[in-house]
């Protein structure tokens, strides 16, 4: 069983014999299991030195850093193990043909759309009256195959998600008002809950990307762009229904977040340590947990549905077969 870990002390993490060791300021210490970790987390003020990067480049292991409001920063990347100069040329091949690229495009748009309303049906069906964004969502998945590009494909990938937002509060069992996606900055608890865990499944994409051979910088829906790893946007899409909002509605229809777990500053609301834990072990323990697999005939993690998803897009570009996106059957 592969291991994350959420570091919110603050201390020096740094190589001690085969493990690694952050040590607080009290000189408490917390040994890491190398051999099975995944990913780390970090929150707190934690020291580095370039010794500690090298050991964790060397295993493989990818960082993901946040700052004091909980706000993702970057991820330290290793160096690619599984590197295929015939898989690359295939990517930037499907990124530069516009018909390949809008197809692979489409897809993603169909598989997250579907999921979308896979989430509204769940809730409709305990009586929350969702047939009208349903039949909305529904018109709109129709117009998808009709995009010639991929600007005219964000475009109803915009309309799909006003609707989808618009029935919140609906779900929502507390009293959240809200009304739009604000990003830069949130400005209600839901927003943050939104920003804070979608940068949660962006960073898993990103990790389990890096066990294939796939580069993640080219990407099809989002722009491949400086300084970001475009192709965990597009994975991420499909996965933010399944593993994100799911999340949310259960977090906050459980009153296990309330607005005590936020704070508000002068222009924006962040979530307070004690919020963040509860998110992070309610993540990490949806991403542990299994489904039957239709195809393979056996139990895998929400975490393994994601890689599973990355073998189908290589299969994909090196033509062996049609990618078909994820799409919720529960």
């Amino acid at each position: 069983m592969s291991e994350t870990y959420y570091l919110f002390s603050s201390g020096r993490l740094k190589r001690k014999d085969n493990v690694l060791r952050l040590t607080t300021p009290e000189g408490q210490y917390k040994d890491m299991k190398i051999e099975v970790t995944n990913e780390i987390y970090i929150f707190g003020e934690v020291d580095l030195n370039t010794k500690c990067l090298n050991y964790v480049g060397q295993l493989g292991i990818n960082l993901h850093f946040f700052n004091y409001y909980g706000f993702y920063t970057g991820s330290f990347y290793p160096k690619e193990k599984n590197i295929s100069g015939r898989l690359l040329l295939k990517q930037v091949n499907n990124y530069e043909n516009l018909y390949k690229r809008t197809f692979i495009a489409k897809k993603i748009i169909e598989g997250a759309s579907f999921n979308i309303k896979r989430n509204l049906r769940y809730y409709n069906s305990r009586e929350k009256d969702l047939e009208d964004e349903i039949h909305r969502i529904k018109m709109l998945r129709n117009e998808i195959d009709k995009c010639r590009d991929v600007k005219e494909l964000m475009g109803i990938e915009g309309n799909i998600r006003k609707v989808y937002y618009s029935a919140w509060n609906k779900i929502i069992n507390q009293d959240i008002n809200f009304e739009k996606r604000v990003k830069r900055p949130p400005d209600n608890l839901v927003n943050t809950m939104i920003s804070f865990i979608n940068s949660l499944i962006y960073t898993t994409c990103l990790t389990e990307i890096y066990k294939t051979q796939l580069n993640p910088t080219i990407s099809y829906l989002h722009v491949p762009g400086e300084r970001r790893f475009s192709l965990c946007l597009d994975l991420a899409e499909i996965f933010k229904p399944v593993l994100g909002d799911r999340l949310i509605f259960y977090l906050l229809n459980k009153n296990i977040l309330t607005e005590n777990d936020f704070e508000e500053e002068s222009n924006f609301y962040y979530i307070k340590e004690k919020g963040r834990k509860k998110i992070l072990q309610a993540y990490d323990e949806r991403l542990k947990m299994t489904v039957k697999h239709k195809t393979l005939n056996r139990n895998v993690s929400y975490r393994h549905l994601i890689k599973l998803e990355c073998y189908k897009l290589i299969k994909h570009l090196m033509e062996d077969q049609n990618y078909a996106p994820f799409e919720m059957w529960w």
